[in-house]
């Protein structure tokens, strides 16, 4: 009985330190505008966007077991629909985003018919060749702008602080999202599939569905955060949205963070954007940023092949946001001793 009520003293103990970290948070990124300068403010909205993106492939490769080269598909596909819906259809921008989003979606699951027969290296490779073919169709048409891309003209018109918060609200819409399709029964059925997928589908996990859902959520959701990094860039050059240089960044930012956890990405977000930025400013790097990232990767892996937040989270036992359902239910289930 002791060690009942000891659990559940923890238990309520590290959920409430847990809750006052994510409300001490939240606070500092509503509140960063009266008092943050003008360049932690554009830092703050660039790793919204890449911490989703980060959310997204730890999503598929991480919870599902899907390892996925070829999101910068969504993220261009994303772009071009925002810009095709609001600059040549008049469709306000907001609408233009979630409509990037339902393109992108589209896309996944008639792709998805073809993929998910694949696993491992295979689905890899296809999901890249699928990716390249995209950028290759886009630049033959003088309605996407052929190699020269298009101007989102209507994103003028948003002011640095609707930037920000777009950027701010859509990433904690996106981690709230991530943790409650983890502890629903999709989410179950997803870490089954994860370790063993034909042992999962024995025991009654729908395989094909579950895959199937995933790749929709996931390629909404960063058809969705093309939209909006384009948004602060204004324009789309093909070749740039459609680069694999995302997903090289999706892999860096789940890698350093830690693959299977929420805060893993996050983490892994805001170091992947102070990085690039200040390798950005050494001129006598040149092009050897990606160089370094990768070396910084790998020293990573060789020191802590969970990531920061999976080695933390091994070593001290506490997660500020966890994927695993809520245990109350089943505590107040356990056989009471002093019945016995």
């Amino acid at each position: 009985m002791k060690l009942l009520e000891s659990f559940k003293i923890e238990k309520t103990a590290a959920s409430r330190s847990r809750f006052i970290v994510i409300i001490a948070i939240v606070a500092v990124l509503i509140s960063l505008p009266a008092w943050g300068s003008t360049y932690a403010i554009f830092m703050v909205t660039l790793m919204g966007i890449y911490i989703v993106l980060g959310h997204m492939w730890n999503l598929l490769a991480g919870y599902s077991g899907l390892v996925s080269l070829g999101l910068q598909m969504y993220i261009g596909v994303g772009a071009f629909t925002l810009a095709v819906f609001s600059d040549k259809f008049g469709l306000p921008i907001f609408l233009g985003i979630i409509m990037g989003g339902v393109v992108s979606t589209i896309i996944a699951v008639g792709l998805s018919y073809l993929l998910l027969r694949m696993r491992g290296m295979y689905f890899a490779i296809a999901t890249w060749m699928f990716a390249q073919a995209m950028v290759l169709v886009i630049v033959q048409f003088e309605f996407f702008g052929k190699g020269q891309g298009l101007f989102i003209v209507t994103a003028r018109a948003l002011t640095d602080l609707q930037k920000y918060y777009l950027s701010v609200g859509f990433v904690l819409i996106v981690t709230v999202v991530v943790v409650l399709l983890l502890r629903s029964k999709l989410g179950l059925g997803l870490f089954a599939i994860r370790d063993n997928d034909v042992a999962s589908q024995t025991s009654g996990v729908p395989l094909f569905k579950s895959k199937l859902i995933i790749m929709m959520v996931s390629s909404f959701i960063t058809g969705v955060a093309g939209g909006i990094y384009y948004i602060l860039v204004i324009w789309i050059q093909p070749y740039a949205a459609f680069n694999i240089s995302w997903t090289v960044a999706a892999v860096f930012i789940v890698v350093i963070g830690g693959i299977g956890t929420i805060t893993g990405p996050i983490l892994g977000g805001i170091i992947y954007v102070f990085l690039s930025q200040y390798l950005a400013t050494l001129s006598q790097i040149g092009s050897l940023n990606m160089v370094i990232l990768g070396v910084i990767a790998v020293a990573v892996i060789l020191a802590a092949p969970k990531g920061v937040v999976g080695t933390m989270q091994e070593r001290f036992g506490f997660e500020i946001i966890s994927a695993r359902r809520w245990m109350k239910r089943y505590v107040d289930r356990l056989p009471d001793p002093a019945a016995d």
